[in-house]
C-alpha cells in the first residue's frame, strides 16, 4: 500500500498541470478566446514544436546567464550571511541597507548596467544576481542571528571557542534557511534575467518575448513563458533534492537520505 500511496502522492502534481491546460483549452473554446488575446495550449505546444530549436537556443541563454547570476548570489549571500549573523553589530548596521538595496526596481537598473558593461549577458547576469541575493543573505544571517543564547553560553562553558560554535553550530544550524532561501531566489534570478533581455539584449527568452509581441505572435510569447516556468520548476526541484539530501534532518516527518 505505502508504494501506491507514494505513486499516487507523486502523479498528484502531474494530474493538477494536466487539469489546468484542459481547462484553459475549453476556456479559450467556449469562450471563442480569439488567439491574439489568449492563445489556447494546443496553439502554444504547437509553436513550441515548431519554432523548438530557436526556442531552446534563447532558453539556454537565459539559463547561462541565470545560473551564473544566480551561482553568484549563492557564493555572496553565504558568505554575507555568515558575517552579519555573526555580528549583532553588522546586522544591525547593514540590515537597513539591504532592504534599501532590495527596494530599488531592478527594471530602473537595468538602463545604468547597460551604461557601464553593454547590451548583452553581463547586465543579465547582474540583474539575476541583485535579485536573487537579498533573500539568501537575509536567511542566513537570520538563521545564525537567532542560535540560543542560552546554547552559546553552555557551550562556552565547556570550553568551546567562538568559532567552533559558528563552524560547528552556526552554520549547520542556519542550512534550512538557506536552502528555504534558495527556492526563492532561484526564481527570482530568472525575473531579473529576463527583466535584462527584455530591455538591452539579442538573445534569450526575455528578448525572444518582446520580438514575438512586436508582431502580435502572442503564442509564442506565450511559449516563452512556459519554457520560462519549466525552467524554474526544473531548478527549484534541483534545489529540493539537495535541499533533502543536505538537511532533510530539519524537515518534520522526514530523514536525510543517505
Amino acid at each position: 500500500m505505502k508504494p501506491l500511496a507514494t505513486l499516487v502522492e507523486a502523479a498528484i502534481p502531474l494530474i493538477v498541470i494536466i487539469a489546468f491546460f484542459l481547462i484553459w483549452e475549453l476556456a479559450t473554446i467556449i469562450f471563442q478566446i480569439p488567439q491574439f488575446l489568449l492563445p489556447a495550449p494546443s496553439a502554444i505546444f504547437a509553436v513550441i514544436v515548431k519554432s523548438f530549436w530557436p526556442i531552446m537556443g534563447h532558453a539556454w541563454q537565459t539559463m547561462f546567464t541565470t545560473s551564473i547570476g544566480f551561482l553568484i548570489a549563492v557564493a555572496f549571500g553565504l558568505f554575507g550571511g555568515v558575517v552579519l549573523g555573526s555580528s549583532r553589530t553588522l546586522y544591525k548596521a547593514f540590515y537597513p541597507l539591504l532592504i534599501g538595496f532590495n527596494s530599488i526596481p531592478k527594471v530602473a537598473v537595468v538602463p545604468v548596467l547597460v551604461i557601464w558593461f553593454g547590451i548583452g549577458t553581463v547586465p543579465a547576469i547582474i540583474s539575476a544576481f541583485l535579485i536573487s541575493f537579498f533573500p539568501i543573505v537575509v536567511n542566513v544571517a537570520t538563521g545564525i542571528a537567532t542560535l540560543e543564547p542560552e546554547l552559546k553560553d553552555v557551550l562556552l562553558a565547556l570550553g568551546a571557542k567562538r568559532r567552533d560554535i559558528m563552524l560547528k553550530v552556526g552554520i549547520p544550524r542556519s542550512m534550512p534557511y538557506f536552502f528555504a532561501s534558495l527556492k526563492v531566489a532561484i526564481t527570482l534570478a530568472f525575473v531579473g534575467a529576463i527583466i535584462s533581455e527584455t530591455v538591452a539584449a539579442n538573445s534569450g527568452i526575455g528578448y525572444l518575448m518582446v520580438s514575438a509581441a512586436s508582431r502580435f505572435d502572442v503564442p509564442l510569447v506565450f511559449a516563452g513563458l512556459l519554457v520560462t516556468s519549466v525552467m524554474g520548476v526544473g531548478m527549484y526541484a534541483v534545489a529540493a533534492v539537495i535541499e533533502q539530501r543536505t538537511v532533510g534532518w530539519a524537515m518534520r516527518g522526514t530523514a536525510a537520505q543517505p
